[in-house]
């Protein structure tokens, strides 16, 4: 737990290298850029840069060395422009696990001289947070910036006890999700920030940092003279999917494990490859988003979209069974009447999974996903049945004609009930040219696609024959 006074961000940085701090630690040349979790940034300063992660060794030292998200940060942009007048407010960042949210949050803590507290609500408690509130308020000159790293982990009332101070400004407040702000925060905290989405980082801009990190004498690894070719490094950063964290500890793993003026060569990086795993979590963004692009990319007939979004689901362990419910429903939702083979298939393939089991059901979920993504597409159904609701929401509510009630009963037939229903087996091609709506509507309306343009050509044939069948009753 970080102490309620804890020294400012540069308080050891007029100190020389070497020389002992006021608390007995001794000085480090290299900037403080990694700490235990929980702790401020300058608790790390004893660590001598060796002793920590590449990953955190190579943290850019301010703005201008972040790699990738270009959107916030290109120059003239808005997060810029707010930390080089150092008037920005609560700042929050939301992206995938290395994409440098701590990054940028250290950056501006720099660049600021901001006093900087880091802690993880993974660890932290209400307790803590009080003290760090406090000490913040007893040294309103020093800038607090707090930095809470998972901020979607803290509870509501967690949450509620940052309030105050981050509405008076006591601490700037930095916070770092991997999840959807707009679920896991609450709003009246999301209202007082600047919300920053961040990208995962394109294979390029990962490789630009694995090369410099394999150079770099003071920070990096370059003085185990390890070498290795640009393509090797870029098929290093696309195992990586974007995490730019997870491939500097790659290539750290990788190359302390070879000697000294070595070359690292393919076979290294295969055994990595083997232990590749995809990134996706069990119900959060990840789940969320690829079943979204799964549904878009069937329901917009890209069969190759389909099968690589669904490849990843199982990959990343997604339920099958979930993924079946969501077939049935694009067989109805989106194909319909244009292809009625869509729903009874879809429906025997959820059967299939539930009693097959993986591995073998995922062939069932790859014919019934090609045959929803290569089938003819009508939303009809969900339209008309909108339209139905919407009729009933924003109309009186219709009368059931007389002719139409159940004549069941002693007491239904004395009083007429069903009287003057026209039984349309009776008729040619059973179209008795009676209406089953006291006021008609139009709420379905046929595509000209697959099976369903069969269905509006038979439609238009019943709507000639109702019309004459009208004719020849005024006429008798």
């Amino acid at each position: 737990m970080p102490a309620p006074d804890q020294s400012d961000f540069f308080g050891d940085d007029d100190l020389p290298p070497g020389a002992p701090s006021p608390g007995g630690r001794r000085a480090s040349a290299a900037p403080a850029l990694g700490r235990a979790e929980g702790q401020p940034l300058d608790s790390a300063r004893g660590l001598e840069p060796v002793e920590r992660p590449l990953a955190a060794r190579m943290r850019p030292r301010n703005l201008s060395e972040v790699v990738g998200q270009s959107h916030i940060l290109k120059p003239g942009s808005l997060l810029p422009r707010l930390v080089a007048q150092n008037r920005f407010g609560s700042l929050l960042f939301y992206g995938p696990p290395g994409c440098g949210k701590t990054s940028i949050a250290e950056a501006i803590a720099r660049e600021t001289q901001s006093r900087f507290v880091r802690v993880n609500a993974v660890m932290s408690n209400v307790a803590e947070l009080r003290e760090i509130l406090a000490a913040a308020r007893r040294r309103p000159e020093a800038a607090t910036i707090l930095f809470i790293d998972e901020l979607h982990r803290f509870n509501k009332s967690q949450q509620d006890l940052l309030l105050p101070d981050v509405e008076e400004g006591t601490v700037r407040l930095i916070g770092a999700t991997t999840h959807n702000p707009g679920f896991y925060v609450n709003p009246p905290l999301l209202s007082r920030s600047h919300l920053f989405r961040l990208e995962p980082l394109a294979p390029a801009e990962i490789t630009g940092v694995l090369r410099a990190a394999l150079s770099d004498i003071e920070r990096g690894l370059g003085a185990r003279g390890v070498t290795a070719d640009d393509e090797l490094l870029a098929d290093l950063a696309v195992l990586c999917d974007g995490d730019l964290r997870r491939a500097l500890n790659a290539l750290e793993v990788l190359v302390l494990g070879l000697p000294e003026r070595a070359a690292l060569t393919a076979a290294e990086l295969e055994v990595f490859a083997r232990e590749r795993r995809i990134r996706y979590d069990a119900d959060e963004d990840e789940h969320h988003d690829t079943i979204s692009a799964f549904i878009k990319s069937c329901r917009g007939s890209d069969p190759d979209a389909a099968m690589y979004w669904l490849a990843k689901m199982l990959a990343g362990g997604e339920d099958p069974r979930f993924i079946a419910r969501r077939l049935v429903i694009l067989a109805s939702e989106d194909v319909g009447l244009a292809d009625p083979q869509a729903l009874p298939l879809t429906v025997a393939a959820h059967h299939a999974v539930d009693f097959i089991g993986l591995p073998e059901a995922e062939l069932t979920l790859a014919h019934a996903t090609l045959y929803i993504a290569t089938a003819p597409k009508s939303n009809s159904a969900t339209i008309a049945l909108g339209e139905a609701h919407r009729a009933l929401k924003e109309q009186p509510v219709q009368t059931i004609p007389s002719a139409l009630r159940s004549k069941s009963g002693q007491a239904n037939k004395r009083i007429g009930q069903g009287k003057g229903y026209d039984y349309s087996h009776d008729f040619p091609e059973n179209i008795s040219g009676q209406d089953y709506l006291d006021k008609p509507l139009t709420l379905y309306t046929p595509k000209p696609v697959g099976w369903e343009a069969k269905i509006a050509d038979r439609l238009a044939r019943w709507k000639e024959l109702k019309a004459q069948v009208r004719t020849s009753v005024r006429k008798g």
